[in-house]
């Protein structure tokens, strides 16, 4: 099978910042100088993962902290727009220059600790020991999902990804729409709701998000195999993070709603 094919083959992802192009265009615009560069691997992509994570905490530590010493949200709030809106802009940066991912990486992992820290300190404020059970439970996710797709109990076929990537951009869309109608003083009730109802929507979108990992999964495998860049080991890095990030939202907002009722 041919690198373009096999790429085309593995090129649907759910998670936004991957797609069929994402590695050919990498690996195409380099391939006279193939054999001279390093190339991306998944031991690389891994070690890259940790760094970002650790950035992540680093940050959020320092926004967690400032919100416990104060006791009032409007302290880290300010720092909680510059993460979120700021990390934002640096994801949609990294998505367009994946050979910047070396530096616009890790920036956009510091940043979105900022966001994380300060809501997660308002979380834990309002129901004690939420935190360390959202993160047990976003790792967990993580580990299980890596071993049944290592294992082939999971396999991401042509209609697993189709399924997913629907699914993801209709919460998106969804997500859009609600934000639109908050800005106009109404909501779609539904989604932060702590009924029946909301819970098990809250488990779908969970449910899609941790999906969205085994695509990650599998299309970083096919990048290295297919010799991608060593920068795309950055950009691989980065993916997962957003994947993660998102689960680790999901999973803040189910269990309000569960310690909520």
């Amino acid at each position: 099978m041919s690198r373009h094919n096999a790429l085309e083959k593995f090129g649907r992802s759910g998670n936004p910042t991957l797609n069929a192009g994402t590695f050919s265009e990498a690996a195409g615009g380099t391939s006279e100088n193939a054999r001279s560069m390093r190339t991306m691997t998944l031991e690389g992509t891994v070690n890259r993962t940790a760094i970002l994570l650790l950035l992540v905490v680093l940050s959020g530590t320092w926004t967690w902290n400032l919100f416990f010493q104060s006791g009032d949200s409007a302290t880290v709030m300010p720092m909680m727009l510059v993460g979120g809106i700021g990390g934002f802009i640096f994801a949609l940066i990294t998505m367009f220059k994946k050979n910047w991912a070396g530096l616009t990486a890790p920036i956009y992992a510091v940043l979105q600790g900022l966001f994380l820290g300060g809501i997660s300190a308002m979380y834990e404020a309002q129901f004690d020991g939420i935190v360390i059970q959202a993160v047990g439970l976003t790792l967990g996710t993580l580990s299980s999902l890596l071993l049944l797709y290592k294992t082939g109990v999971v396999k991401p076929t042509e209609n697993f990804r189709l399924m997913v990537t629907s699914a993801t951009m209709g919460i998106g869309l969804l997500y859009l729409v609600s934000m639109v109608m908050n800005m106009f003083g109404s909501s779609i009730g539904f989604i932060h709701s702590n009924g029946l109802f909301g819970i098990g929507f809250s488990l779908f979108v969970v449910a899609i998000a941790a999906l969205n990992l085994v695509l990650d999964f599998d299309f970083i495998e096919q990048g290295s195999e297919q010799g991608a860049p060593k920068y795309m080991e950055w950009f691989g890095a980065f993916s997962l993070m957003v994947t993660l990030i998102w689960l680790y939202l999901e999973m803040l907002r189910l269990l309000a709603k569960l310690r909520s009722r």
